[in-house]
């Protein structure tokens, strides 16, 4: 269900309509069946809900996936709201426990047979899960760790395959639209405190001077970019300390750090964006993150443009091929 998008920045109030929907469509179906006689039980319609909620809608629709952690909060709730629903009235209550009650006393050959059966099944699964729980493992754990994630040979982002040992960032140019690091580089100044502007009122060197043109312009709009989308979790200062930093584990790249961006090329770090932190291989844990593919959020040049406005903010310059 990925199709549907999720609108950004109202993704909470879309998930509650869109439940309250599919509720409301079922309690219609349900009502209608129950004019013809053949309505779903309480009970069976309750359980049918919660699978829906938390076996269908949260693990389907919503991307990236959700920690089980999570999803076993929102299954918790649904299923109070649930208990809340089959308890409105005695009678409801008392239709909605009447099959458990049934197979409890075993009045006939199949409630009991089916009494039966779970009074086995269930020491067998509580008495199997604390074996597996509780067993000692001798064999030494593998820790496999990469300082970064392999990159694929390509990639591909909106539809256009992308080689990474030879794509280019296509906002690092020159006046005369000529790719060009040294020009960029030119306008770097002391990283040891973060960027810092030559000339405050030159519009070389200033991506919010009304005149700022070229790169430095491409600077200032992948900033707007950042700010709009990027700071809540890479912090204002991209030092990975934002507003819902300390919500993960492992809490997202500090790219002041010289170890993260600066270490790499402009093609690894467009890879990584466009994609996101979801489905790393297990050695590239310290990597893996939360953050979600920009590229279902961002176009390719959105992209591109926030890469060079950090490079940019932080004073650090992508590595290239030797």
């Amino acid at each position: 269900m990925t199709w549907l998008k999720l609108v950004e920045g109202y993704m909470p109030m879309q998930m509650i309509t869109e439940l309250a929907v599919c509720i409301l469509f079922f309690s219609i179906c349900n009502y209608l069946l129950k004019k013809a006689g053949i309505g779903v039980p309480k009970f069976w319609a309750g359980i049918l809900v919660w699978c829906f909620v938390n076996l269908f809608y949260l693990k389907y629709r919503i991307y990236p996936p959700i920690p089980f952690s999570v999803r076993a909060i929102y299954g918790t709730v649904s299923a109070c709201g649930i208990f809340m629903w089959v308890s409105g009235s005695q009678e409801e209550w008392l239709e909605f426990k009447r099959p458990i009650i049934n197979v409890l006393d075993g009045n006939n050959f199949f409630t009991k047979s089916i009494r039966t059966v779970l009074l086995l099944l269930l020491p067998i699964g509580l008495g199997a899960f604390a074996y597996n729980s509780l067993l000692p493992s001798f064999e030494e754990p593998i820790e496999l760790r990469t300082v970064h994630p392999a990159p694929p040979a390509t990639t591909k982002v909106h539809g256009k395959t992308y080689v990474l040992q030879t794509a280019q960032q296509p906002y690092r140019i020159d006046t005369d639209g000529k790719y060009d690091p040294a020009y960029s580089n030119a306008h770097i100044v002391d990283q040891s405190m973060g960027r810092l502007m030559k000339d405050v009122n030159s519009a070389e060197d200033n991506p919010w001077d009304p005149n700022a043109k070229g790169y430095i312009k491409h600077v200032r709009e992948g900033g707007e970019i950042f700010f709009q989308n990027c700071h809540f979790c890479h912090g204002d200062n991209l030092n990975g300390r934002g507003l819902w930093a300390f919500a993960f584990n492992p809490i997202p790249a500090n790219f002041t750090d010289a170890g993260t961006i600066a270490q790499l090329q402009e093609t690894f770090v467009f890879w990584r964006v466009a994609k996101g932190g979801i489905g790393l291989p297990g050695e590239g844990f310290p990597w893996a993150s939360v953050m979600p593919p920009w590229e279902q959020h961002l176009t390719v040049d959105e992209i591109w443009k926030v890469i060079m406005f950090e490079y940019w903010h932080t004073g650090y310059y992508p590595r290239t091929w030797d």
